[in-house]
This record gives structure tokens, C-alpha cells and sequence, in this order.
């Protein structure tokens, strides 16, 4: 009976297995349960020609680079860099905050690996500077989510790869949208500093900026390399992935701050994530496999013919589905595993897939700042030793705006589209 994938699913779930043991053991057990076991026979070759995607070449470098530049003392000179330009305003420290995650975007495309190392050195820096502890990691959590939506995104990869859309034409569409969240975040940020007296401002020690320009000049390097590439047709986004991964090893190796274990250790934790992310995929795939066997996609878009939405109607309740999924989900896992089976009939409703792309990373990324299981959250409430829902109720006032540009995104194709079609990466 259909139920049994059901309870199987519940069961793994409650057990604490990995998303790659229950989303696959569900599935197999649906293959029985429905009696397609006949189709099993062609599994594995199905599996494995959905991991046969050259985009997917870009991740684990992707991945490596992010844990060289994390590991190379990189973090020091862009912060130094962002107070030159931002130690001079109300709440500098905060916009540095900001800045940086910006720049750490066109580095790892991560938003836990961000709020990782910018919770390790950004947080204890603002509250020596007299900024309280809710307030320093509740803009790093927020800032962070930048990450996945400024291009190299693993997200975008994932999602160009699994619906068969350019890569390439995503990058593009992520830059307008995320430097807008940024820009947004430091709105808030500027009427929080007036409002609550936060430090900075005339009197502030700020570093001399040509001095901390030439010391980042290596770091800053490293965005251009992967974004002027990829975006003016040089490389593809995998090539653009080795150039970068190199680059990062050659600057960390330029700051004496990256050594043979650094090396080692990235490496190792290179070849872990991208083989758990690999395993999921795997799953995603066997999944898949089912509902294509079922037919769900057609059920779906007849389903959403018969209850009378339009493309705005199931835009909504896409986002809502997953916003939520963000929550509680790996948001490659989530991307991987709902993607293929909900955004066809979005496609077919007239969305652009581009344009559906970007939603789909900005909703999952901010899930990772939202409640219960907000990925970003539990990482910071770690690093920065804060209760898990003090950082929540902290986090609040940006969630919400972060929200409110998602409305906006929603309803404006034109920002995250126009780029891409400048470019001619689209029509």
C-alpha cells in the first residue's frame, strides 16, 4: 500500500538516519509498495546518468576553495578592507559585517561556512567594540545568507544541473538580487545604529585604506577570477572552479597562513562533503526514478489545473513550500529532492526557470535563518555560545525584511532577470 513509504519514511526520520538513508529506503520500499518493482532492474544506470552532469564537476572545487580561503587567514584582510571604506559611519562595525559576507559570496557560495568563520572572528571583534552579543551575531547570521545567492552558489549548481538550466545564466541572475539584499540588510543596519546608539562613527580607528586594498587585492582577486569568467564566456563554471581553487591556495600560501595540514585537512573535508552530498544525490535520483515512473509531475500540473491557480497563485505556494523545507532540510538536499517534482509545473505555468532558480536559493537560505531547525542559527548559537532562540527573537527584525525583498523578487522578474538577458545568456 502507498502507505508504507509513508511510515517508513516517519520511522528513519525519528531515528535520526542521514537524509540520503530514509529519502532512498522510503523510496524502495514505494517501489514495492506500488508494485513497479519490474523497473528496479534499471536503477542503477538511471542513478547514475543523473550524476553524469558537468555542472556538478564545479561543486566539490567550489567546496575546496571556500575551505583554502576559510583556512588561509583571508578573513583578516577583508575585514580590515571593509573598515576602511565602512569604520567611519554609525554601526561600521556592522556594515563591515555585511561587506564582508559579500565578499565571502564570491567565494565559497556557503552560507553555514560563512556564518561559521565570520561568528569566529567578526562577533567577539564587534562585541569588543561595544556592540551587544544578540546584536553582533544576529547581523552575521543575516548577512549571511548572502552567500548562496551571489554567484559561485552551490545551490544554483545543484538547481541548473537536476532542471537542465544554465548555470551560467543563473550566476547572472544572482548578482542583482543578492547585492540588493545586502544593501537592504544595511539599511536596517544603519537605522538600528542611530536608533540604539551602536559605536562607530567620528573618532572611530579606521585603517588606511590603500594599504588594506593592497593587502586584500589577493583575496579580491579571487570573485573576479570566478564571476568575469564565467559570466563573459571565458570558462565554464567548472574550469572557472580549478582556476579558483588553485588561486585560493596561491593567496593563502601569499598570507603565510596556509600550511601543509591546512591543506591536508581541506581536502579531507573537501572529499567528506561532496561525498555526503553525492549520497544524497544518489537518493534524489531513485526518487525521482518513482515519480517519473508514477507520473507525478502530470498529476501535480493537473492537480493545480483543476483547483484553478495561475503562475502568481502557485508561486506563492511554492515559496511557502520551500521557505518551509528550508527550515528543517539540507538546503541541497531540499533542492535535490523537491526541485524535479515541483518547479516543472511552475515552468509550464509560464515562470521563468532562471527567475525560479533564485527564488528557490533566496526561500532555502532564508529557512537557514528561521525557526525550529534554521541551519545558520544552530551553527552561530554554537560558535557564539548564545541561546539558540535569544539569537532567534535577535534575528527577527531581519528575517523580516529579508521577507519582504522575497515578496518583491516574487512579484519583479525584471531584477533578477535583466542582467542575464544583457548578457544574452537568455531571452
Amino acid at each position: 500500500m502507498p502507505i508504507f513509504p509513508f511510515l517508513f519514511l516517519t520511522a528513519t526520520l525519528l531515528s535520526g538516519s542521514a537524509i540520503a538513508y530514509f529519502v532512498g529506503g522510503a523510496t524502495i520500499v514505494g517501489f514495492f509498495s506500488l508494485d513497479q518493482t519490474r523497473y528496479l532492474a534499471a536503477l542503477p544506470q538511471r542513478a547514475m546518468s543523473q550524476l553524469d552532469v558537468f555542472a556538478f564537476l564545479a561543486m566539490p572545487l567550489f567546496i575546496l576553495t571556500g575551505e583554502l580561503m576559510n583556512r588561509g587567514g583571508v578573513t583578516e584582510a577583508l575585514i580590515r578592507f571593509s573598515l576602511s571604506m565602512l569604520g567611519r559611519f554609525k554601526g561600521g562595525m556592522a556594515h563591515v559585517n555585511i561587506l564582508t559576507s559579500v565578499f565571502f559570496a564570491g567565494i565559497s557560495g556557503s552560507a553555514t561556512a560563512d556564518a561559521a568563520a565570520l561568528g569566529n572572528t567578526l562577533v567577539p571583534e564587534m562585541e569588543r567594540q561595544g556592540y551587544s552579543r544578540d546584536y553582533a551575531a544576529a547581523i552575521t547570521a543575516a548577512s549571511s545568507i548572502i552567500g548562496p545567492i551571489i554567484p559561485p552558489s552551490i545551490i544554483l549548481i545543484f538547481y541548473g544541473a537536476l532542471l537542465n538550466t544554465s548555470v551560467v545564466a543563473l550566476f547572472a541572475a544572482g548578482v542583482v538580487p543578492g547585492l540588493l539584499l545586502a544593501a537592504v540588510l544595511m539599511a536596517v543596519n544603519a537605522f538600528m545604529a542611530h536608533r540604539y546608539d551602536h559605536p562607530g562613527g567620528k573618532g572611530s580607528e579606521i585603517p588606511p585604506f590603500w594599504g588594506s586594498l593592497v593587502q586584500a587585492l589577493p583575496a579580491l582577486s579571487l570573485p573576479v577570477i570566478i564571476l568575469s569568467g564565467i559570466l563573459f564566456g571565458v570558462m565554464t563554471p567548472a574550469e572557472a572552479a580549478g582556476v579558483a581553487s588553485l588561486a585560493a591556495l596561491a593567496v593563502g600560501m601569499f598570507y603565510g597562513r596556509l600550511t601543509l595540514r591546512d591543506v591536508q585537512e581541506a581536502l579531507s573535508r573537501t572529499v567528506m562533503l561532496s561525498g555526503a552530498v553525492f549520497i544524497i544525490l544518489v537518493a534524489v535520483a531513485t526518487f525521482g526514478y518513482l515519480t517519473s515512473v508514477e507520473q507525478l509531475p502530470r498529476k501535480l500540473a493537473e492537480m493545480i489545473g483543476d483547483v484553478g491557480l495561475d503562475a502568481t497563485g502557485y508561486m506563492i505556494v511554492l515559496n511557502l513550500i520551500f521557505l518551509a523545507a528550508g527550515m528543517v532540510m539540507d538546503v541541497k538536499a531540499a533542492v535535490a529532492l523537491l526541485g524535479p517534482l515541483l518547479i516543472p509545473p511552475a515552468i509550464a505555468l509560464g515562470v521563468d526557470p532562471v527567475h525560479m532558480g533564485i527564488l528557490i536559493g533566496f526561500n532555502l537560505t532564508v529557512g537557514l535563518l528561521t525557526p525550529p531547525l534554521g541551519g545558520v542559527l544552530l551553527i552561530l548559537s554554537t560558535v557564539v555560545d548564545i541561546g539558540y532562540w535569544r539569537l532567534v527573537r535577535a534575528c527577527l527584525p531581519f528575517l523580516v525584511v529579508e521577507l519582504i525583498l522575497l515578496g518583491v523578487l516574487i512579484y519583479v522578474p525584471a531584477i533578477s532577470l535583466t542582467l542575464p538577458r544583457y548578457l544574452g545568456l537568455i531571452n
